[in-house]
């Protein structure tokens, strides 16, 4: 077994039997419900009651928080997520600096001026994240890289009551107005993302990204990969909340640690994951997140009057 061999969902152990012992369902009687009833466990054999009450749970473990990964794979993950940001952005610094003879305040004014540059380094770093899952989880564990991730066909049926594409798409762009409104009252000193808002090029570039490229990034991970493991692991509200406040906080430095915008991406991180949790698919609070994203988006156009007049009039 490897760091990358963790499925905590192993074989019951009367089926790792030796060739020839005979097995102990052979001699299970079924009960009056017509369903097997577990091994009589021996008084004092704390071996077979451990694997009465540790195996049996895990099999009433819901489909979509059935994964194979667990906690040394996270920790393996977020190392790798951390250096690989770390060394994309050191890597652009030093090539900058090189080739321009610029010193490092002068780079950080330039990521501000290009937003071309950040949004670039974002993809870079996107793409390793992609690269580590698809290797630990489709290449070593010969897993189906998307499915493994949650992302399963959305249920339309109208007897599983769980709504089609467009409500949650529509209840995106909703949040999204509720948000803003909300956010309005908040007072604000400096928002760092406001500084990549002041050109046109940069604003079209960012929205294309926050379209394009975040929902499905950003979904991914935060619900395809922490959510299963926080809900298998802590339970399904906890592995709710944390994941809700880990997508706040990593927003938290675009927003300049203003607690209140926080809070609000929080509260809309636990919406997306109830989403995520409700339907058992990540293509639900997809759509929530791209109907978010797309108001933000035709807001910002119609406030700028199609990015023609920076900063947006109030």
């Amino acid at each position: 077994m490897t760091l990358f061999d963790d499925d905590t969902l192993k074989t019951p152990s009367h089926e790792l039997e030796s060739p020839g012992e005979p097995s102990p369902a052979a001699g299970r009687q079924p009960d009056c419900s017509g369903v097997p009833s577990l091994p009589s466990v021996l008084a004092g054999d704390p071996i077979a009651s451990a694997a009465v009450t540790t195996v049996r749970p895990k099999h009433f473990l819901p489909t979509d928080l059935r994964v194979s990964w667990s906690w040394p794979h996270l920790i393996v993950f977020l190392f790798f997520s951390f250096a690989s940001l770390l060394v994309v952005q050191l890597g652009f610094v030093f090539y900058v600096s090189a080739h321009n003879h610029i010193s490092a305040q002068q780079v950080e004014l330039l990521f501000r001026a290009k937003p071309q540059f950040l949004v670039g380094t974002n993809l870079l770093w996107y793409a390793l994240l992609f690269l580590f899952l698809y290797v630990t989880l489709a290449v070593l564990r010969g897993s189906p890289f998307w499915s493994s991730l949650g992302w399963q066909r959305l249920d339309t049926t109208l007897t599983s009551g769980k709504g089609g594409p467009w409500m949650y798409f529509l209840s995106g762009c909703g949040l999204a107005i509720f948000v803003a409104l909300a956010s309005s009252h908040i007072k604000t000193e400096h928002v760092p993302i406001e500084e990549l808002f002041k050109n046109r090029s940069g604003a079209l570039l960012l929205m294309a990204m926050a379209i394009f490229v975040a929902p499905l990034v950003e979904e991914t991970v935060f619900r395809g990969y922490l959510y299963p493991l926080f809900a298998k692991s802590l339970g399904v509200f906890p592995g709710i909340l944390i994941t809700g406040v880990l997508f706040g906080l990593m927003h938290g430095a675009q927003l300049g640690w203003t607690w209140g915008l926080v809070t609000l991406l929080i509260f809309v991180g636990v919406i997306f994951t109830v989403a995520r949790a409700w339907t058992g698919t990540v293509v639900a609070s997809f759509l929530l997140h791209l109907g978010y994203n797309s108001m933000i988006a035709l807001t910002s156009i119609i406030a700028t009057r199609g990015f023609q007049h920076m900063p947006p009039s109030q």
